[in-house]
């Protein structure tokens, strides 16, 4: 059996996937940081017993919250449309396919950050939640 060795941690010599390399790196981080605060906060600061509707109408009066939970929603989308691209590249060997797959998973990827960002900004709660 001739098997071909991973090639793992090894950085892209330059161009698009070393641009993603970096980003896929960074939004990991930033990722762990935002997923962490926000489990902190929903769990540790706030018990699980006051958490409910009045409570995340409360939270999302004003834009911060919004914003951050947007930021969670873009990174982790992000960084699986990445990872998905890089499955591609991988076991779609057709350049034909593998484009026409690339240009699919990123509209689909625009319309969930669409839709996500149009939930999370546009949403209204009833007056006194």
């Amino acid at each position: 059996m001739n098997a071909r060795p991973l090639a793992r941690g090894v950085r892209p010599a330059g161009g698009l996937p070393l641009v993603l390399w970096f980003y896929m790196r960074l939004s990991a981080v930033a990722m762990l940081g935002l997923v962490v605060g926000h489990l902190y906060i929903m769990h540790v600061v706030n018990s699980t017993d006051v958490i409910d509707f009045a409570f995340v109408a409360q939270r999302f009066r004003g834009p911060f919250w919004r914003a951050y939970d947007l930021l969670i929603l873009v990174f982790a989308l992000s960084h699986g449309l990445i990872g998905l691209r890089g499955i591609l590249d991988d076991y779609v060997h057709h350049r034909g396919w593998r484009v026409a797959a690339e240009i699919a998973l990123w509209i689909v990827g625009a319309a969930f950050a669409g839709l996500g960002a149009l939930v999370l900004f546009t949403v209204q709660f009833p007056p006194g939640t």
